[in-house]
This record gives structure tokens, C-alpha cells and sequence, in this order.
């Protein structure tokens, strides 16, 4: 079953007259392109735009194309209306395999994790992130540092999960689960046991989907820890966490004026132990993302049906 044939099905059962609507644009359909002219008489605003948020119609050259009628006429089908048990054929995408390069960083990513714990590895570690980033101190105040790292955080990760995460397949997952989830709601409303046996076994078999999409979402992060973690280590060393001694204690003991907190240092905490330069990193960190996600234009959601 295709994926427009889904969304015909699913907009059929959520409300009938869509049935009527998807005739009537078939029926006015000329080369296969519709415009909203051609059936505003026969058919509400509401419905038409229904339509296009399902890309049921897409862009076309003078208006609007019928994205597949064959696909479209078998989803208005009465072959399985009001069968609650089908739908469970939809496609399920091949397992995401990791490379060898994708082990070796969630290695890796687990040795630095050692880091927070071990004193010697997170000298080290910070020690060779401080060739690089110990230089800009000297330059521009901490904060703006935490900026940069901040900023440099933001884009690599959103290039790693617009790179590395398959948004078709996250897509296929959700859209599986959607479908199933509401035809169990409509058998319970029907109090159809037999459809919700049915139902409840199929969900069982959707469970491999949870773990699909769990390593899909996991590879990105793999990668985005192996790279931040580092960065976070050399900024833990620079101010001194957890009674360890700061290698820059200047820059620990600097004041600065936080609204609603006063006058604190870089080392107070701020939200219970959460000290203020973590506090600082995450606000930038989440300004900076968002902005290079707009800019970019990288949707990092799946869409579905």
C-alpha cells in the first residue's frame, strides 16, 4: 500500500465526506491538474486544503497535480471499509546498519564519558581541546567562547542529523504506528474485541519498529557526543567542577550581573549544582541551533501522513 493510498483511507475514515471531496477533484481533474476553481462549487475550503496538507495534490504546472490517482481510487476502495483489522501492511523500511566508523565513535563517545569521572582523562582530554580553544580566551571574554562553542555545537549537529538520520524511514515508523494506534481507538469506541485482539497482535509485531527508530535517532547522537563531550570536558576544566581545581581560576572567580540571581560567578549554581556557564551554554546552544535550523531550512522532524 502506498503512502497516498494511506492518507485516502485515513482521511476517508476520519470524515466521510472526504470521499465525496477526492470524487469530485478526480472527476474535475483535466491532464491530471485540478485548480480550486474548477470545484469550490462542489467542495469546502476546508476539505481543499485538507488535500494539500496530505499532498494528496501537489504543485503543478497550472495548478494543482493529483499526486497518483491510481493510488488515490484504490484508497476510496470499499475493499477493506470499515475493516479495523487491515492497514498492516504498510512498508517496513530495511534497519539502519552502522558502519565501522559509526562503532569506532560509540566507542570512543563511551571513553570520553570516563572523563567526568576520572580526573587524569579529563586533564588530558581538556588539556588538547585547551591548543584550541585556550588561545580565543585570551581574546574575547568567556562568555563569548561559550558562544562559539555553542554556535560550533549547534551547526555540527544539525548537519549530523539532517546527514545521518533517514527522515523517510522515521516517517514510515511513525506513520505505521499512527495508523495502528488509530484503528485501535476506533475499536474500542466500536467495542469490536475480536478487531482489538487483531489490532494488539499487529502492535506487538510493531514493536521491531520502536528499536528501528531508536537506532536511526541513535547514530546522529553518536557522533554529536563524540564531538561535543570533548568541548564540554575542556569548559568543566576551565572553571572547576565537582571541588576539582580550575585551570583558569581568573576566569572562575569573574563576576557578572544575572538577572533574578544577582551578582555570582561563573561557579555558582545556578539550578541546584548546575552552574551558570552550563546555564549560559544551553540557552546559547538552543538560540543558535533553532536560528541554523531556519537558516539552513533542515526540518528535523519527520513528516507524516
Amino acid at each position: 500500500m502506498s503512502k497516498v493510498e494511506r492518507r485516502v483511507r485515513s482521511l476517508v475514515r476520519e470524515d466521510g465526506e472526504m470521499r465525496g471531496a477526492l470524487e469530485v477533484v478526480l472527476d474535475r481533474a483535466t491532464d491530471g491538474e485540478v485548480q480550486w476553481v474548477d470545484v469550490r462549487d462542489e467542495i469546502t475550503s476546508g476539505q481543499w486544503g485538507r488535500l494539500i496538507e496530505k499532498e494528496i495534490l501537489v504543485d503543478g504546472e497550472a495548478g494543482f497535480a493529483i499526486a497518483d490517482r491510481e493510488a488515490i481510487e484504490d484508497g476510496l476502495s470499499d475493499d477493506d471499509d470499515g475493516d479495523l483489522t487491515s492497514g498492516g501492511d504498510f512498508e517496513t523500511p530495511e534497519t539502519t546498519t552502522w558502519t565501522k566508523w559509526d562503532k569506532i565513535a560509540a566507542v570512543a563517545t563511551l571513553g570520553t564519558f570516563v572523563g567526568y569521572a576520572v580526573t587524569p582523562v579529563r586533564n588530558t582530554i581538556a588539556g588538547a581541546i585547551d591548543l584550541v580553544l585556550g588561545p580565543l580566551l585570551n581574546v574575547v571574554p568567556f562568555y563569548a567562547v561559550i558562544m562559539v562553542v555553542a554556535l560550533a555545537t549547534g551547526l555540527y549537529s544539525t548537519l549530523l542529523r539532517a546527514g545521518l538520520m533517514d527522515m523517510d524511514k522515521m516517517s514510515m515508523y511513525q506513520d505505521r504506528m499512527k495508523d495502528i494506534q488509530e484503528r485501535r481507538k476506533q475499536a474500542k469506541e466500536q467495542d469490536d474485541d475480536e478487531a482489538l485482539d487483531a489490532i494488539q497482535e499487529e502492535q506487538m509485531e510493531a514493536m521491531g519498529d520502536q528499536l528501528g527508530m531508536f537506532k536511526e535517532q541513535f547514530r546522529p547522537m553518536v557522533w554529536i557526543m563524540f564531538l561535543t563531550i570533548p568541548a564540554f570536558l575542556w569548559m568543566f576544566w576551565v572553571i572547576g567542577y565537582r571541588g576539582s581545581t580550575s585551570a583558569y581560576p581568573e576566569i572562575a572567580a569573574q563576576e557578572l550581573v544575572v538577572p533574578l540571581a544577582g551578582t555570582i560567578t561563573w561557579d555558582t549554581g545556578i539550578i541546584g549544582p548546575i552552574q551558570m556557564w552550563i546555564v549560559w551554554y544551553f540557552l546559547c546552544s538552543m538560540a543558535f541551533t533553532q536560528i541554523i535550523q531556519k537558516s539552513l531550512n533542515i526540518e528535523m522532524s519527520p513528516s507524516s501522513s
